[in-house]
């Protein structure tokens, strides 16, 4: 198999527990960037939360933020990026979930992010200042009810739901049961992301695929979690991190050695990557 672009998440993937790195891990993406082959970061994260990362690979290709629902371009010489996509939710469906969680579902905290800042309601709530120690984001105050004083509410392109994960599982049930029109998954059990219907990983995987002029079976992703399912099953050769969940494994082409084993270096050197 001739793999001729490489995807790869971030959190549980990309960095280890402790949230870094590993200096094999670089080394492999270096060696891929020498060869050609393109190394794109894809993640729930906002841009600020992805660049740093891909700066510290010293790579400079696409990046799909979001889950799928903004892609930026290559990164050009004056630092800055094209936005080859951008699908944002409707206002209308974020105030709903905004109204359905304010009335039943007190203990989640609602969020919402444009393509370059994060909105919240409120600064101090306990979910948002945890966020934001892992994230380093700034937060931006925002009016999220819909009461006639959003006239110029921004575009945004993720609705994150945190609270307890009993909360969060109850929340899930009641958008499915209200035919909430937006995709929505857990990335983790205390979160909730919400995103446009359209967009989504393997979405973003298949336009870059086009721009690249890349087939699918010369695809390869990495993921460790449910929320990257539908773009291991979409990628050429679907890789699952050791530390994923069995039904991601059962999901995947082949598992390899967890995020704190150097996984994604096992696997390109397994494939002949590197």
């Amino acid at each position: 198999m001739s793999i001729k672009l490489v995807f790869s998440d971030i959190d549980g993937t990309l960095l280890n527990s402790s949230h870094q790195i590993s200096k094999k891990t670089r080394r492999s993406v270096h060696d891929l960037s020498q060869k050609g082959i393109p190394f794109i970061l894809v993640s729930a994260r906002m841009p600020d939360g992805i660049l740093p990362l891909q700066h510290e690979l010293a790579i400079s290709d696409p990046i799909i933020c979001y889950g799928g629902a903004l892609i930026l371009g290559c990164e050009k010489s004056d630092g800055l990026r094209n936005v080859m996509l951008s699908r944002p939710i409707e206002p209308n469906i974020i105030f709903s979930i905004y109204d359905l969680v304010h009335k039943h579902f007190p203990a989640i905290s609602v969020s919402a992010y444009s393509p370059d800042k994060w909105f919240v309601p409120e600064p101090d709530n306990a979910w948002i200042t945890q966020e934001q120690a892992i994230t380093g984001t700034r937060t931006h105050l925002l009016h999220f009810a819909d009461d006639g004083m959003n006239k110029d509410f921004p575009a945004i392109n993720k609705v994150l739901c945190m609270g307890p994960p009993a909360a969060i599982d109850s929340l899930e049930t009641v958008l499915t049961e209200n035919g909430i029109s937006a995709s929505f998954y857990k990335s983790k059990p205390s979160y909730l992301e919400i995103i446009a219907k359209r967009a989504g990983k393997s979405a973003a995987a298949a336009l870059l695929m086009e721009s690249c002029h890349v087939k699918r079976e010369e695809t390869m992703a990495f993921g460790d979690n449910f929320n990257d399912l539908d773009l291991l099953r979409f990628a050429g050769a679907g890789i699952a991190m050791g530390n994923a969940p069995d039904q991601v494994k059962a999901g995947a082409d082949a598992t390899t050695l967890s995020n704190d084993e150097d996984g994604i270096p096992a696997a390109l050197e397994a494939y002949g990557l590197i």
